[in-house]
């Protein structure tokens, strides 16, 4: 049985709220995919999106309107409480986000999310769900330790971009898109930390557990249903190969 792993950015599945012409379109696509491929079997690992960020920021927001005073009480120790408190709001948004993705494809999504990717967990149906496990990494990361475990050789990631630019084309009229990159050309441009809430093709975390297994990691476009589907049948597409 083949495995396939998609991780499923959250600003596709929520952007602000839940996207259902998105998830109709999308799971309509799985089910039709999954009658053809019967030899194959797919994981969602689900990101956070407009929730996530709303949260974390609202959190943001309540505390700079605190007093000196109360600031005393509950300010954060540091950054990293501050970061860690922040993952913890992120993760929980993945996990919301995920149960939606479980929930729309009923019985080929037989187990419950997976919220721990290094646990043993039984694989019974078509369709295995993840989350968010911990704080220092987004569920990039999570998507990467799944393909080691399930033995795949790509990752496919899901987002509201088409392909890795240069540098931020919303920035940066000059930035051009990228067809394909190495891990090393790639992980220059996205650094070695991670910060909660940083928007990036794919986590730096995730990049150098990536490049230390020799995956491949393709990133396109999460609203462009025929595309995934040639991306999940081997054909031309468009994004941009990281290997």
């Amino acid at each position: 049985m083949t495995t396939k792993i998609l991780s499923v950015g959250g600003s596709i599945i929520a952007p602000d709220k839940p996207d259902e012409e998105f998830l109709f379109s999308f799971s309509s696509m799985i089910c039709s995919w999954l009658s053809e491929n019967k030899d194959s079997r797919l994981i969602f690992v689900a990101g956070g999106g407009g929730p996530a960020r709303n949260y974390q920021n609202s959190y943001k927001s309540v505390f700079a309107k605190f007093s000196d005073e109360q600031k005393k009480i509950l300010s954060p120790a540091s950054d990293d409480d501050c970061n860690y408190a922040c993952d913890w709001i992120g993760i929980m948004a993945t996990r919301l986000n995920a149960q939606l993705l479980k929930t729309v494809f009923g019985p080929l999504c037989k187990q419950d999310v997976i919220t721990d990717p290094t646990e043993p967990a039984e694989f019974t149906g078509r369709i295995l769900v993840a989350a968010g496990w911990k704080p220092g990494f987004s569920t990039d990361n999570d998507a990467v330790l799944l393909a080691e475990r399930f033995e795949a050789k790509t990752v496919i990631n899901l987002s509201n971009i088409e392909k890795v630019y240069t540098d931020d084309p919303r920035k940066n009229p000059e930035a051009k898109p990228i067809d394909s990159i190495s891990w090393s050309e790639f992980r220059k441009m996205v650094g070695d930390e991670w910060v909660p809430g940083k928007n990036c093709p794919f986590d730096p975390i995730a990049s150098k557990k990536a490049q230390e297994l020799g995956l491949s990691v393709i990133c396109a476009g999460g609203k462009n249903i025929e595309n995934i589907k040639s991306i999940l049948d081997g054909k031309n597409y468009i994004g941009t190969t990281i290997s």
